[in-house]
């Protein structure tokens, strides 16, 4: 079975799953952490490292550059529905 793709473009995030160690500044992530955990040591998970500008959802949350942002509009099929014909 391949593990599932968690992609992720936080390294620290990535860094805290594959962690075996708790460390005080982590309490509010123990639950979550102990079964991402369980689940990378499984291999039912695995998490690959995406850079910001391939993130889709970054242009809902965040801003970007003009270039990105139109080649984020064009990969999910967007169009200017106010852009004269």
């Amino acid at each position: 079975m391949k593990a599932m793709d968690q992609h992720c473009d936080n390294k620290v995030a990535i860094m805290i799953a594959h962690n075996p160690i708790q460390h005080d500044r982590m309490k509010h992530v123990e639950v979550d952490r102990f079964f991402i955990r369980e689940n990378i040591d499984k291999l039912c998970i695995s998490f690959p490292f995406v850079k910001s500008e391939d993130q889709l959802a970054d242009i809902l949350t965040k801003r970007v550059c003009g270039r990105i942002f139109n080649d984020m509009i064009d990969k999910l099929g967007m169009i200017d529905i106010y852009a004269p014909s």
